[in-house]
């Protein structure tokens, strides 16, 4: 049993030479600590000499590879570290193409983070420098660039803006009320025509009164449609046309506020020294001051012919509508039903039927 086990020992050992003197592995308790010693270990196969000797056998013979001739074989490694051979015709070539595109990735990875950490450096600058500006402004130690006419422009425009909100505001109230007044003249109508046909006696009065009720819906029906169309095409001036030219104001102020930071900060590096780094710093900020300077003139320019077409439109659309909500009213509390009709049919406004808003029951299934 002993011999045995001594003659697969034998076989198990793999002479290993590290200054090209060969020596055997010290064989340990178990086999099953030689067999994973040998594998860890990992035999280079310049220096790895092959044991010959049969089975149980007490003679071997040992070759050192280093005599033995043949062609160089590349051995290559995957992902997974697996050792591969490759091919007769690859090797190198597709060494250098996955080399070359992992390259290719890790550049193009890097450009993007430097992309952006540009961005957010140019961005975290800016910032600070507007808010520094913001904050003198505040405190009364900082000067701001001024255009005295068209901040008048943009204040009257600001206050033309509130009170055309709160005439919005009330017609729409008007609205709803005169709905709910129409909704019950109708129901009245009905109710007074019911009685008619159920009281004899009174069929006459109640008749009257039925009448009278339908042809006030119809005109009440009528006159909230020119209403509609009054209180749409004041939403559409205030909520679309000024606030497209606030916006542009805004984006103004923004351009105003970056302009005066960085002329600021011209003139503090023109009052320092004239060394050599701060000449190059004084032209880059001169470069930024006039990128703002260009930016904050064609602003200003916007805003100037921006303000004037509003005001224009302005004065074409409310001269159309305060025409149509007079005409209107006049003619419904006249009684006129037939100057009422004439109205809409002036301004191109179109009545819906009774009912076009309702969903159809296939729509409600």
């Amino acid at each position: 049993m002993a011999d045995s086990m001594m003659s697969k020992a034998a076989t198990m050992e793999i002479p290993i030479s590290s200054n090209g003197d060969s020596r055997n592995l010290a064989e340990d308790d178990s086999l099953e600590q030689d067999l994973q010693q040998v594998m860890v270990s990992g035999p280079n196969l310049n220096e790895t000499s092959i044991v010959s000797g049969g089975y149980g056998g007490t003679t071997e013979g040992i070759i050192p590879t280093s005599s033995i001739k043949g062609p160089a074989v590349r051995i290559n490694t995957d992902f997974l570290g697996n050792r591969r051979i490759p091919n007769e015709g690859q090797g190198s070539n597709m060494d250098y193409v996955g080399s070359n595109s992992s390259m290719a990735a890790e550049e193009a990875t890097r450009g993007v983070a430097v992309e952006k950490f540009d961005i957010m450096k140019k961005w975290g600058l800016n910032t600070y420098k507007c808010t520094k500006q913001m904050i003198s402004e505040r405190f009364g130690r900082g000067s701001r660039t001024v255009d005295l006419e068209l901040e008048a422009q943009i204040e009257v425009l600001r206050e033309t803006k509130r009170k055309y909100e709160n005439v919005l505001r009330l017609a729409r109230a008007l609205t709803n009320h005169f709905y709910s007044m129409v909704q019950t003249q109708h129901a009245l109508g009905d109710t007074f025509a019911d009685l008619s046909q159920k009281s004899p006696e009174l069929r006459d009065e109640f008749g009257y009164n039925a009448e009278t009720q339908k042809l006030l819906c119809k005109n009440g029906e009528t006159l909230l449609g020119a209403i509609n169309f009054f209180v749409s095409s004041i939403n559409t001036l205030v909520n679309k046309t000024m606030e497209d030219t606030l916006m542009t104001i805004k984006m103004y102020e923004n351009a105003r506020l970056e302009f005066d930071a960085y002329r600021a900060d011209l003139e503090e590096l023109n009052m320092g020294p004239r060394d050599a780094v701060t000449m190059a710093r004084i032209e880059a900020a001169q470069q930024q001051y006039q990128i703002h300077k260009d930016k904050y003139e064609r602003l200003r320019s916007d805003v100037t012919i921006k303000i004037k077409f509003l005001e224009e439109n302005k004065v074409k659309v409310m001269h159309k509508q305060l025409l149509l909500f007079h005409n209107a009213i006049s003619a419904y509390f006249a009684g006129n039903q037939q100057q009422l009709e004439q109205t809409l049919k002036q301004f191109n406004i179109k009545l819906k039927p009774p009912g076009a808003d309702k969903p159809s029951w296939l729509e409600e299934q």
